[in-house]
């Protein structure tokens, strides 16, 4: 009897297996084609799958899409778990805090960002299902900063003539925009330099300014 119970869940866990591969591989293709030139027979040969199996998973490619959205959504906010109680620091602080998380994020994997980009500006236009998806997750990204900007200016890090809520998507799209750019000038571009100048503009730019003597 025992059997039957060790073999359902053995194939349960093979079917996880299978399902994160296929997202890992549609988050690198999305993010190297788009969406739209993507198709569900590239997935299919990308992780040498049957196109009949592919579907069992995901029998549309927009399911798969916003699995996938979803998945590395969950990522990202794994990847920021390591940052702890920065919140309990200086906003000026913590700003640097999640700036060098993300730059040490985007570095190691350059297909997240990638990703966000391509379907932000895709399924703007062309998939109302999909642009809401990326919509809602960018803005919990967007949400984070702006909190952060509000708290500095309560403290008197930030300038107080800066929109919070427009300055905190001005800062995401800032990222996401610099990695697209870097990664078309990849062979005469570091990716490290532009990252660090963003972000250095970026906190001079919200920043209390001097006062003058």
């Amino acid at each position: 009897m025992a059997r039957e119970p060790a073999q359902r869940e053995l194939k349960q866990e093979r079917a996880a297996r299978t399902r994160m591969d296929i997202l890992e591989a549609a988050i690198h293709l999305f993010a190297r084609r788009g969406f739209l030139a993507t198709t569900m027979a590239d997935l299919s040969r990308a992780i040498r799958m049957t196109p009949g199996a592919l579907y069992w998973h995901f029998p549309t490619k927009e399911d798969l899409l916003l699995a996938a959205i979803e998945d590395l959504h969950q990522r990202c906010v794994r990847e920021f778990q390591p940052l702890g109680n920065y919140r309990e620091l200086p906003a000026q602080a913590q700003f640097q805090a999640i700036s060098e998380r993300a730059h040490l994020l985007l570095r190691e994997h350059r297909e997240y960002g990638i990703f966000f980009a391509m379907l932000a500006a895709e399924a703007a236009d062309a998939n109302d299902q999909v642009a809401e998806a990326i919509r809602d997750k960018l803005a919990l990204y967007a949400a984070t900063l702006e909190e952060l900007i509000r708290h500095g200016q309560e403290t008197g890090e930030f300038r107080q003539d800066v929109d919070a809520l427009h300055a905190a998507h001005s800062l995401l799209g800032g990222f996401l925009g610099v990695l697209v750019h870097q990664n078309l000038f990849r062979a005469s571009m570091d990716f490290d330099l532009p990252m660090s100048v963003l972000s250095l503009l970026m906190a001079t730019g919200i920043g209390t300014p001097p006062t003058a003597e």
